[in-house]
């Protein structure tokens, strides 16, 4: 833990188990955020054609509850083996990556918009490359940890263009 000048206390993100915390807490803020914008079972979306590999809805909750567990255990991790000005470019990295990741829900479903949503997409898959890039640098287990993240949202993107193609 390091101590901040003048004998202040430590900050709670220098201890190891507070870098996870924090992480988590990241991540878990914007699950919520994009959550709150999903509602599969509105007329506008249940109208919506889809492609036949699309997965069940229930599918969706299962799949992204370990993947933001890979990105809070990556993000806790990485963060407390980056230093200075690099760990503030990897949190900057991941504060983004989580506002695109919430942000694409308010796009496609409160928006209405598959065309904002696939916009949305592909910027997240351009972080993910960065957020991934800037962990390895760091940390080389963590960035792997990111690659199913990493996956998932491009399927997300293959299929956000599949919709838009589907409801021209």
């Amino acid at each position: 833990m390091r101590l901040t000048g003048g004998g202040s206390a430590p900050r709670p993100t220098d201890a190891p188990t507070g870098r996870y915390v924090t992480a988590a807490i990241a991540v878990a803020a914007a699950a919520a955020a994009g959550a709150a914008a999903v509602d599969p079972d509105t007329p506008w979306y249940r109208s919506l054609r889809k492609p036949a590999w699309q997965p069940p809805a229930w599918a969706f909750g299962v799949v992204w509850t370990p993947l933001y567990a890979s990105v809070a255990f990556a993000g806790g991790h990485a963060g407390g083996r980056a230093r200075g000005r690099e760990r503030r470019l990897l949190a900057a990295s991941l504060a983004v990556n989580l506002t695109l990741n919430a942000a694409w829900n308010w796009l496609f479903f409160r928006l209405r918009s598959p065309r904002a949503g696939l916009v949305g997409t592909v910027l997240l898959d351009l972080s993910n490359a960065e957020l991934i890039r800037r962990t390895a640098r760091t940390d080389p287990t963590a960035a792997r940890a990111l690659w199913p993240y990493a996956a998932w949202c491009a399927f997300a993107t293959a299929l956000n263009a599949s919709l838009v193609r589907l409801n021209r």
